[in-house]
């Protein structure tokens, strides 16, 4: 499969699990991982550093051209992200950054800014990208579409055990309240709403562990790349 040129986009809401599946899957595949996500992060840990609120539209807009966002890739394979030049990997993921992602990416002009960097990676390699407008909208040619989904329950579960590991663990009822405000953000967006793509092969996980979740994502990825 690897001599073969071609793009897996994922989509679906926060704490479905994407990034983690989609990672393990590109290593599997020998393909590479672009984590969407982080990209956003990082435009939201420069307005965040500066002070300036990430639903103030003109101010971001503004503040773009001072940024140049940058991915490398690691001895491990691992994604890892610049900032201006610095390695902000650890930092994109605290969680006051989550809601810094989540109001830029609304924002028309971070999306086009973002937009091309994204598309450069897929044209460039066989790439497996998750996000939330992958197969909607960054690459809507991609050889394989997937909306990856599971309950809000379950999702917020995963994310409290997910911050417990980073370190900077938080209550559930929290968790789950920004969850189902991150939901209703990216499903009511202007911008690119989160939505599956009309020939997107939906996968709900809820009642899936890891292995039977990847195993599912494998088969659907080489089955459609394989016809």
């Amino acid at each position: 499969m690897t001599e073969k040129h071609y793009a897996v986009a994922i989509d679906g809401p926060s704490g479905a699990g994407k990034s983690t599946l989609a990672r393990a899957a590109a290593e599997v595949l020998h393909i590479l991982y672009v984590d969407t996500g982080a990209i956003y992060r990082t435009i939201g840990v420069y307005m965040y550093r500066h002070d300036i609120q990430p639903t103030d539209a003109a101010a971001v807009t503004a503040a773009l051209p001072e940024i140049t966002v940058s991915l490398r890739y690691d001895e491990d394979g691992l994604q890892r992200m610049y900032l201006n030049g610095e390695d902000v990997t650890k930092e994109i993921r605290l969680p006051a950054i989550s809601r810094y992602a989540s109001d830029v990416s609304a924002i028309p002009q971070v999306r086009d800014y973002l937009m091309e960097l994204q598309r450069s990676l897929a044209r460039e390699h066989s790439v497996i990208m998750d996000g939330r407008d992958i197969g909607t909208v960054v690459l809507p040619d991609a050889d394989v579409k997937i909306f990856l989904c599971a309950d809000v329950e379950t999702r917020a579960r995963r994310r409290c055990l997910e911050l417990e590991q980073r370190g900077t663990p938080k209550p559930f009822d929290e968790v789950l309240r920004e969850m189902e405000q991150r939901d209703y953000n990216d499903t009511h967006r202007a911008a690119a709403p989160l939505r599956p793509a009309d020939d997107a092969i939906m996968i709900d996980n809820t009642d899936m562990d890891f292995a039977a979740s990847l195993e599912l994502l494998l088969d659907v990825i080489r089955g459609s790349v394989e016809q």
